[in-house]
């Protein structure tokens, strides 16, 4: 998968369908010569041309030749300073107050296996699996260097990329950017692809051309946002769903990041992805060492459901971790809209029961168990139960629920604190503030400093003796507001442009406990719903609360760009009720679980106040999303449709992937008066089998996909149509 030819310096990575190559060049710079479909043998390096380019220095390694510089030529780890002035990778500050990095090769190991990354979360392989490479570049003038990881999941069709960033030097040095990931691509005439919005209408997908300058999505507000995805993508301007080439690219961490792409001015491209440079400085003494964070690459050449079939299946099989990866994942109803914070053990035990009679698995209990909590003004911080509500504590009612047939989860949120509670009564400074300035509040609370071992020690303590104090099964870990007033206590000035990146790495150690305690326990992310969806939370968490909007017709484009990159087995999604909390919309009970089965599916209502026919068709939902489990969460996803596009309704599929089934789910959007006919076009099936659809006679495969499937004039707005498929003999 990796190889290396001595005599040009040069490295080849092979995955399944891609090659990415490099060289070192005789002054030892690391120069990109090619990232394309897999090719059998030969070197790239006759792309790399040179010419004497105005206002583009020469490094003094050339002599006086003008022919070479850094400014055009095609790195797989810039820096700034020395003569390359697109976005660089590196930027530091030098102990002179100069702020140059001159990195040469040095070395290299290539060894099976995948590295890992200290702290910090990582795609994951088998030995025989993948294979990883490892190059040391060095500042011949400060010391300082720079080891690169590259990690190859030959079966993936992924490419991994990370860097460890060395002072070898007698002085200090601040680092002040430090990318994870450069890609050179030697044209500018491209489209990039991000997944933007805002709270409650996330990941939509925003494609435009490369235009000369720096285009760039970023999150400064300490986790990965709302507003942007650190998950970006590159494709031919021709490329769309099943044909064409592209490249996805993510980020494998969950605060502050940065994503930029540069048109030269030479019509290349240059990528970088990493941490964000705002408000980022770190400090490294002789001899410590600073870990970026790891970012991926999946290449396509079949389109956007290529790229996306690889990722999915990287994702649920090299990412997320424990027993619940693959577990079948339990139906779960969460209280929070049927009792907001007005709840005791009487109200649960009635919820509980109505959602046991419907077939539900799991009673989630949400805000306000805990502390003084009856409103989101005070108690956060103060992790132990409220016996006003709960008399006796957790054990009676999870004891009464349990024997109801249903498993018991609770909600938390560990990183925040309200002011009206024990915890910043005792610790005011352990809390993010600035002295001497207000403080700025978001849904009524502050952020704990998890920067600091001592504070996220504390609150996993309190929380590790609820959880130990009963039969819990789920928790869900939510954040709901952004950082600000960003100051820790424990950190002297020169040293607070630490404080995001330690923040994160507190969230993550606090969170690498939690699951070496609490294995067996279930364990779902939230940052107000879609907030923190990324792939460093999935190395923790297998699934994530997609968007606190549960509207059905708005979750039909959250969820179409969030499938993209994350798998449906990721995306938590519920059936809400009716009208809508966040938009006043009314949908069928039907179409609400069509939607909500496009993810790991559960319920957020009362069902108590559901009619008895209502009840009996959410049971029937239930054992229809059991039958259809495997094919739904492990099924390859394929986007039929686009519903941002103008169009009578929207469309997916979920196939086996031997073939044997699939599903295709449509949702019409509002009724025409006299409508033209309509027609769903299912993919990837197996073109000479034959396929029963819902139980009528067989079908060959390409007669489906060509000739289609009639969808009936069902009539009225936003309604359903499920099609299994099953293949015959």
């Amino acid at each position: 998968m990796i190889g290396y030819q001595a005599e040009n310096h040069l490295f080849t990575l092979h995955t399944r369908s891609s090659s990415y190559q490099f060289m070192v060049d005789p002054s030892g710079y690391l120069l990109h010569t090619y990232y394309g479909p897999r090719v059998g043998g030969g070197s790239f390096a006759y792309r790399l041309r040179q010419a004497d380019r105005g206002f583009s220095p020469n490094p003094n390694s050339e002599g006086h030749t003008r022919t070479f510089s850094l400014d055009t030529q095609p790195q797989e780890y810039p820096s700034s300073g020395v003569g390359d002035f697109r976005i660089p990778v590196l930027e530091v500050e030098n102990a002179d107050g100069s702020r140059a990095a001159d990195l040469r090769y040095q070395s290299h190991v290539i060894r099976p296996g995948k590295y890992a990354l200290p702290g910090l979360p990582a795609f994951f392989a088998k030995e025989e699996d993948a294979q990883t490479l490892e190059i040391t570049l060095e500042d011949p003038v400060t010391g300082l260097r720079a080891v690169l990881y590259y990690g190859v999941i030959e079966s993936r069709d992924m490419i991994t990329r990370a860097v460890r960033i060395e002072n070898a030097g007698d002085k200090p040095v601040a680092l002040t950017r430090v990318m994870s990931l450069c890609l050179d691509l030697h044209q500018g005439d491209l489209d990039l692809i991000t997944f933007d919005g805002r709270h409650t209408g996330e990941r939509h997908p925003h494609r435009r051309r490369l235009a000369p300058g720096i285009q760039m999505v970023s999150s400064t507000r300490g986790a990965t946002s709302h507003q942007h995805n650190n998950f970006i993508m590159f494709c031919a301007p021709d490329a769309g769903e099943t044909h064409g080439w592209c490249l996805g690219a993510a980020l494998v961490y969950s605060g502050n990041f940065e994503a930029a792409v540069e048109r030269t001015q030479f019509d290349t491209a240059r990528m970088t992805l990493g941490i964000s440079p705002w408000q980022f400085r770190f400090t490294l003494a002789p001899g410590e060492t600073f870990t970026a964070p790891e970012a991926v690459m999946i290449f396509s050449r079949e389109g956007f459901s290529g790229m996306t079939h690889q990722f999915h299946r990287a994702i649920r099989d090299n990412l997320c971790r424990g027993e619940w990866a693959h577990r079948r994942r339990p139906v779960l109803l969460n209280t929070w809209e049927a009792a907001y914070f007005d709840f005791d053990s009487e109200k649960l035990l009635e919820i509980a029961r109505c959602a046991a009679e419907t077939g539900v698995e799991l009673l989630v209990m949400d805000d306000g168990w805990f502390g003084t909590r009856n409103d989101d003004r005070g108690g956060l911080g103060d992790w132990f139960v409220n016996e006003q509500k709960l008399p006796g504590g957790l054990a009676p009612l999870v004891h009464a629920v349990n024997e109801l047939g249903l498993d018991f989860g609770l909600w938390i949120e560990p990183e925040m604190v309200s002011e009206d509670s024990r915890l910043f009564a005792e610790h005011p400074n352990w809390a993010l503030r600035i002295p001497g300035r207000p403080a700025t509040r978001g849904r009524s609370q502050l952020v704990l400093d998890f920067s600091r071992t001592e504070v996220w020690q504390y609150v996993y303590a309190q929380i590790k003796k609820v959880l130990s104090s009963a039969n819990i099964t789920y928790v869900k870990w939510d954040m709901n507001r952004s950082l600000t007033d960003v100051l820790s206590a424990a950190l002297p000035a020169e040293r607070q442009g630490e404080v995001y990146h330690r923040f994160v790495l507190g969230v993550y150690a606090m969170l690498e406990q939690f699951r070496k305690d609490f294995p067996h326990i279930l364990l779902e992310g939230c940052c107000g719903g879609g907030g923190r969806f990324d792939c460093g939370m999935l190395y923790y968490t297998p699934q994530i609360w997609a968007s606190d909007n549960t509207d059905a017709m708005d979750r039909l484009l959250i969820q179409y760009g969030t499938s993209f990159c994350y798998p449906v087995s990721v995306v938590g999604s519920h059936v809400s009720a009716v009208p809508n909390e966040q938009t006043g919309r009314v949908t069928g009970l039907d179409t609400r679980a069509a939607v909500a089965m496009a993810g790991t599916f559960g319920y957020e209502l009362d069902p108590r106040s559901l009619s008895v026919a209502e009840r009996q068709q959410m049971r029937l939902e239930i054992d229809r999303f059991r039958h259809l489990y495997d094919l739904i969460q492990y099924g390859d996803y394929d986007r039929l449709t686009d519903p941002f596009a103008p169009g009578p309704f929207t469309a997916w599929q979920q196939t086996a992937p031997d073939g044997s089934a699939a599903l295709v789910t449509v949702v019409t959007g509002m009724a025409r008066s006299n409508d033209a006919f309509a027609t769903v076009y299912p993919r990837n099936l197996l073109p000479d089998a034959l396929y029963s659809v819902n139980g009528a006679d067989a079908v060959r495969g390409d007669v489906l996909m060509y000739g289609g499937i009639p969808l009936p004039h069902v009539g009225g707005d936003y309604r359903a149509m499920q099609f299994e498929l099953t293949r015959q003999g």
